[in-house]
């Protein structure tokens, strides 16, 4: 770990770069940045990324592709000028001739970036490159289940012209890194992962955090009922795709009235039912047990009126380890009245971080219910407005705040790309990916240059004290 520590330590707070200091390095990761993009972009070099994907994080060919793709179009959107572009200042004029005073982006200098199994490319790549950027070097810690992605990357980056000396790769357990974050002392943590190590990271790094941690999130059906085959396809991508492993998936759907005596859930079960293990559209789950999921059903359903409405079961004919889970796609129905209740609510909005997903309806004027079961709720990553009245979305919308939310009859709750901001709000510890304001949000802070040049007024004199 010494090593890890030592090279930290020689980075100074004002960071690798800075609008003063090296300003060529803005244009060094520019052409990195389109180095890379072109690479990801040749098909034998994007086919083996989705392929080692695969082989570690259980997902679809095409679901694995999307992070790559992703990457990909990340890497394009900041080449050229565009890295100079995020640290684009500002100038206000002063009291007097001489003086202004100008706001840059800088850095914090040494810095650690820790990411999570369920997306081994997307996510570090983003929050990476985001940080080299802004001037910051970095520590970069993913989940050993998954870290030979970004092993692979990072000398696909060196190839690209990415100094060596400027990121720093750990392979570690979290024990270990607790440690070397201790003793290194970085000056901010990007950490993305479980609500548990992110509160104790928290206190352990005295709030130098930014944090992009779980998602218990929601989904609500307006009562404008169309398109419901495509509806109910969104809602089993959403909820099933990766196998229910994305912190953005929908963990419970709240049915206006009128959804429910359409064929909606019919129609999720039959699309869920389609999955199979042979090509991974439904696979282990790293995170859960079987028996862990299978016990949280049974809890699920001593719930007054609840019933299981589809999966609930083990997978088949299958050679998963027992460590790791193997359920079918799964969704409890559960009254509405019923999640209100303190005894269940804790219990019903409890995250699995597999197939899993609650469904619940409400009447017209119920909707005031469903929103206090949304302020109760934790954690404010991503939700789903499914509705083209505006002014039930404004209703919704305004009394609610997750960071990441769609609206609209064709909304959802995963797949974001690289074009907006991807990330939890309601907590000054949040951080973003993807976008320049989530670059400049997370890996850099306000620093304010006052310039007073004069020249001091003929005939000033010395003023009385004050």
């Amino acid at each position: 770990m010494q090593p890890f520590v030592e090279s930290l330590s020689k980075c100074p707070k004002h960071g690798l770069h800075n609008p003063f200091k090296s300003p060529e390095r803005y244009l060094l990761y520019g052409d990195i940045s389109a180095k890379a993009a072109h690479m990801l972009a040749l098909p034998k070099v994007s086919d083996f990324f989705t392929r080692l994907i695969q082989r570690v994080s259980p997902k679809s060919y095409q679901q694995a592709f999307g992070e790559v793709y992703v990457t990909q179009k990340f890497l394009e959107n900041f080449s050229g000028d565009q890295v100079r572009f995020l640290a684009r200042s500002f100038a206000v004029p002063g009291n007097h001739i001489g003086q202004q005073s100008h706001g840059y982006r800088w850095p914090y200098g040494p810095v650690a970036i820790i990411t999570p199994f369920n997306f081994p490319l997307e996510i570090p790549v983003l929050q990476l490159m985001g940080a080299l950027y802004m001037g910051n070097k970095p520590v970069l810690k993913v989940d050993s289940k998954v870290s030979i992605v970004m092993e692979q990357m990072m000398r696909l980056l060196h190839y690209c012209g990415l100094p060596a000396e400027d990121v720093d790769f750990i392979n570690s357990d979290g024990k270990t890194m607790n440690k070397l974050l201790m003793e290194a002392n970085p000056r901010m943590t990007l950490f993305t992962g479980s609500s548990r190590i992110a509160e104790k990271l928290a206190v352990d790094l005295k709030g130098r955090v930014k944090l992009e941690d779980a998602g218990f999130d929601w989904k609500i059906l307006g009562p404008d009922v169309e398109e419901v085959d495509y509806v109910a396809w969104v809602c089993d991508q959403d909820a099933y795709a990766c196998s229910g492993q994305k912190c953005s998936a929908q963990s419970i759907l709240f049915m206006h009235e009128n959804w429910s005596t359409s064929s909606l859930i019919s129609k999720i079960k039959d699309l869920a039912e389609r999955r199979k293990l042979a090509d991974l559209t439904v696979g282990p789950v790293l995170t859960v047990t079987t028996e862990a999921m299978l016990e949280h059903k049974k809890k699920l359903l001593q719930i007054s009126g609840s019933k299981l409405l589809f999966g609930g079961e083990p997978l088949e004919n299958h050679s998963i380890p027992a460590i790791y889970g193997a359920i079918k796609p799964t969704a409890i129905y559960i009254p509405l009245e019923e999640i209100l209740k303190p005894a269940n609510y804790e219990l019903v909005t409890k995250e699995i971080f597999g197939p899993f997903q609650i469904i619940t309806d409400y009447k017209k004027d119920q909707l005031p219910m469903v929103l206090d079961a949304l302020e109760r709720m934790h954690a404010h990553l991503t939700a789903a407005v499914v509705s083209n009245d505006p002014i039930f979305l404004q209703d919704v919308i305004g009394k609610t705040v997750n960071g990441t939310t769609y609206a609209g009859l064709r909304a959802r709750t995963t797949g974001a790309p690289q074009n907006h901001w991807f990330g939890p709000a309601g907590d000054p510890r949040g951080a973003g990916i993807g976008t320049p304001e989530a670059i400049k949000l997370v890996w850099s802070c306000h620093r304010e240059i006052i310039y007073d040049f004069g020249p001091v007024p003929r005939g000033w004199e010395i003023p009385p004290s004050t």
